[in-house]
């Protein structure tokens, strides 16, 4: 397994936490919860395949994203209080989740042959953040991506680096581009709170 695996596999987990706790605050049962982990997780993905035509979607082929998922929703509902507690770790995690699955989703582009900063980007940012409104839409409430600090576009600056480096560098060495861009982005934007800017 690769380092960008482990990647995969650490930020499945920190989303479906995230998806779970969501669920748990909102008093939904725990069929809910474990619905709103996965489609944290794993919707993205679903997503992106769908729309590329990718069928069945990687995550009904691949049932370990699943499992993780599952894992990460029962860990949530045992250890509520702790994750509440202990959030700062978990969204470091979330940092890495957001990293690896742009990378993927801007990975994915390539391999199938859509070599264009549109589609590189759509595809690296709706893996990266499609579970997260999917989640937030479930809930009926406003998705985050949309006003908290810096989140999709952390995930978009990472998949123009991917694009613009590609035709230069290896696909790893891209894709790990990609990553550090948008963890790091991603990681900085919660220290310092950093937002886009709002009409008022």
């Amino acid at each position: 397994m690769n380092l960008m695996a482990v990647f995969d596999i650490i930020g499945t987990m920190a989303f479906a936490i995230l998806g779970a706790l969501a669920g748990v605050e909102k008093k939904l049962d725990i069929f809910g919860i474990l619905i709103l982990a996965l489609a944290t997780a794993v919707g993205g993905g679903i997503i992106r395949d769908v729309v590329i035509a990718n069928t069945p979607p990687t995550a009904f082929r691949d049932p370990l994203y699943v499992e993780v998922s599952i894992i990460g929703a029962v860990l949530a509902m045992l250890l509520n209080g702790f994750c509440r507690r202990f959030s700062m770790p978990i969204q470091v995690c979330d940092a890495i989740g957001l990293g690896s699955f742009a990378a993927a989703g801007a990975n994915m582009a390539m391999n199938c042959g859509y070599y264009n900063v549109i589609t590189v980007s759509f595809l690296a940012v709706v893996t990266a953040v499609g579970g997260g409104v999917i989640r937030d839409v479930f809930i009926q409430q406003l998705p985050g991506v949309f006003y908290k600090e810096i989140y999709a576009t952390a995930a978009l600056a990472g998949a123009l680096a991917f694009y613009f480096v590609y035709p230069y560098v290896t696909k790893d060495i891209a894709m790990y581009l990609c990553f550090t861009v948008t963890t790091g982005l991603r990681l900085l934007a919660l220290r310092y709170h950093w937002d886009l800017p709002v009409i008022r």
